[in-house]
């Protein structure tokens, strides 16, 4: 009895030792795993944030680029108005017109004008006489609002004394309707106006992204233009504004908000937002998880939490890596855009041994603003996807492909020839291939419009050791390439001649 009595306390205090163990233990496994996954979910959140903000930057100067593409386009299609000579010299204004023949000038006038914006939703597309006489189409909500003074108020559009022309939104608070305006002569202006609305395929916003607001303003903070159509006409909310005020090309990020800001035509801003919680919302899940695999890590064992904590970490790796690879790939061809190539084809050169041999080909499609000028943007943009696909079909894995223009591409050429071919000679049958394969290319309805490219390139290290010295090198054999009639290659040979093919 004795002795069962003495054996209790020892029981007890086993049993002690033993939960004091436990309880150790799974201290010490809850305080290691707490650490870890702490520093693990600090670097990712790091590495996503860094990535988050490129990725903005790149969306922003995207943005930027397809709005300057499309103002270029609309000053283009104005200028095409200057395409018929009675556009430009008949005057309304001139007391000595003859009745019948001004009639007959301006249906003239009219029915060029209606030929050329037929195919986009112009408000406006006319011509503006300081009599306010017009011809052309001028909408009533033009007329009604401008009333006599409307060729005063058009003729102060004019902000470019360059080119004589201007563009102008916000007209009397109408933040709805932009307006762009070009000098004819002393006593005409032309105009053009289109709503705000049409610039939302400008603004296309990709899916990877799809919660953050795009908003077009002007200089005094009122959006032209949104993805949340309701704003349209309003002022940029003041928290964004603190972010971005004063700054015209800038990627901001805080607790609050990730914004990007970049300027365009006539100081008028392209500005990208989105709430950090959005962006993070998915590291803030993964944390959740993170955490919880954690705790049941303790209570299994160390394999276990290592086990299900790599498992977690997976997802943010995919999701960094869909995220860089979305910041450095041009969309329409697939290939590298410019500054990811720039970058790469730099630090492949500056680790290049000068034994090694390399070579820089600059390729420019010939008479491409005729293919979208002719057959319109979206055979434009099948010709450079067209493009990616001869360039990835020529080249290996190990070459660096790059578009860097709007239909400029280059190649930086690291693979080697097969035993018994000179570099040179495996340079130029990959331009004879390239060329060849812009031969069988046609565009068009009936495939009538024939492709072709000139080719520059140049070597390393004969004629340079950095990315720099053998652009300028292949740029100049491009030149003579263009100057020898297209459609050909030149390797650069130190002069600006160069060496042209046998094409």
């Amino acid at each position: 009895m004795a002795k069962r009595e003495q054996s209790r306390p020892s029981l007890k205090n086993i049993r002690r030792l033993q939960l004091s163990m436990i309880i150790g233990y799974a201290f010490i496994i809850i305080a290691v795993v707490f650490i870890v996954t702490n520093l693990a979910v600090k670097k990712t959140d790091a590495a996503l944030k860094n990535k988050v903000i490129s990725m903005s930057s790149s969306l922003n100067v995207q943005m930027k680029l397809n709005m300057d593409s499309y103002i270029s386009r609309m000053e283009t299609i104005g200028t095409l108005a200057f395409g018929s000579a009675d556009a430009y010299t008949y005057d309304a204004t001139d007391p000595n017109n003859d009745e019948y023949e001004a009639i007959n000038t301006e249906k003239a006038i009219t029915d060029k004008l209606f030929s050329l914006c037929i195919m986009d939703n112009f408000c406006d597309y006319g011509i503006v006489y300081r009599n306010n006489r017009t011809v052309g189409k001028i909408s009533n909500g033009t007329s009604s609002l401008m009333g006599d003074t409307m060729y005063e108020e058009l003729s102060s559009m004019i902000t470019r004394q360059r080119t004589h022309d201007g563009w102008c939104a916000g007209y009397k608070g109408d933040l709805k309707r932009i307006y762009y305006v070009k000098r004819v002569h002393d006593n005409a202006v032309l105009v053009m106006s289109f709503y705000t609305s049409e610039l939302e395929a400008v603004f296309d916003n990709p899916e990877t992204l799809a919660d953050m607001d795009i908003r077009l303003v002007d200089s005094n903070y009122d959006i032209l233009y949104s993805s949340r159509g309701e704003e349209t006409g309003k002022h940029l909310p003041s928290e964004i504004i603190r972010r971005v005020e004063g700054k015209t090309s800038a990627a901001v990020m805080d607790n609050d908000y990730l914004v990007s800001v970049n300027s365009c035509v006539d100081d008028w801003y392209v500005i990208c937002s989105i709430p950090t919680r959005i962006i993070l919302n998915e590291k803030n899940e993964m944390q959740y998880y993170i955490y919880m695999v954690g705790f049941i890590a303790a209570l299994l064992s160390v394999v276990l939490a290592t086990f299900l904590s790599i498992r977690m970490i997976r997802p943010v790796k995919r999701a960094v890596a869909a995220l860089d690879n979305k910041a450095n790939s041009d969309q329409l061809t697939g290939i590298f855009n410019k500054l990811a190539f720039n970058g790469r084809a730099s630090e492949r050169l500056d680790s290049s041994l000068s034994i090694e041999r390399h070579a820089l080909i600059l390729l420019d499609l010939d008479n491409f603003k005729g293919v979208n000028d002719t057959l319109g943007h979206a055979y434009g943009d099948k010709v450079l996807s067209k493009t990616g696909s001869i360039l990835r079909a020529e080249f290996s894995t190990e070459d660096f492909l790059g578009r860097i223009g709007g239909d400029e591409f280059c190649v930086l050429v690291n693979s080697s020839p097969s035993e018994g071919t000179d570099y040179e000679t495996f340079i130029r049958e990959k331009c004879e291939a390239l060329c060849n394969a812009y031969r069988k290319c046609y565009s068009g309805d009936k495939s009538d419009y024939k492709i072709s490219a000139s080719i520059g390139v140049s070597f390393f290290p004969e004629h340079g050791s950095t990315f720099e010295e053998l652009y300028a090198a292949s740029d100049k054999a491009l030149y003579s390439a263009k100057k020898c009639g297209k459609d050909n290659y030149v390797f650069y040979s130190g002069s600006e001649s160069g060496e042209v093919s046998d094409e």
